[in-house]
């Protein structure tokens, strides 16, 4: 399985180019093997994407904007849909990919899986709880409590002559 993302080296849109950046960034940072494919520089490139977009993905204007992201020849999105899913810590779901051991998404995955917290988890979630204590009733206030003098202002400043 392959990750392809289309992109347009020769867009004169800076937020385009902000947005393969980032696609791209992401995926290298994270050593997730893709290959970039040029709309702009391969005609062939620029067909393939915009057939291969399903209708209900594209703009109004019917043709898909790059970074487009595939998996093989599987749809995964756009960058609104890789950015919803890099925030929500699910990449590699949205990829088609297995995520890496020890990564958040592999937690998430294994408690959605499971429906459980997995065993070498468990130690760092659990909360040691104490007993719960009732709250005590308010007992009114006794004579030695109420000749208790609150301190003044007066009382609690220094003399400093």
């Amino acid at each position: 399985m392959v990750i392809k993302v289309f992109i347009a080296s020769q867009s004169g849109s800076t937020a385009i180019k902000k947005k393969q950046q980032d696609v791209l960034g992401f995926l290298e940072a994270n050593k997730i093997d893709f290959k970039e494919l040029d709309i702009a520089a391969n005609e062939d490139n620029r067909k393939w994407m915009r057939e291969n977009v399903p209708g209900e993905k594209r703009p109004q204007n019917g043709i898909p904007l790059p970074p487009q992201i595939f998996n093989d020849e599987l749809y995964c999105g756009d960058f609104e849909a890789f950015f919803n899913a890099k925030e929500d810590n699910g990449v590699y779901a949205f990829l088609g990919l297995d995520p890496p051991p020890g990564s958040k998404e592999a937690h998430q995955a294994a408690i959605i899986q499971n429906g459980e917290v997995p065993e070498n988890d468990q130690a760092d979630t659990k909360e040691e709880k104490e007993p719960e204590v009732e709250d005590e009733e308010e007992q009114p206030v006794t004579e030695e409590e109420d000749e208790e003098q609150p301190v003044t202002e007066e009382e609690d400043e220094v003399d400093e002559s």
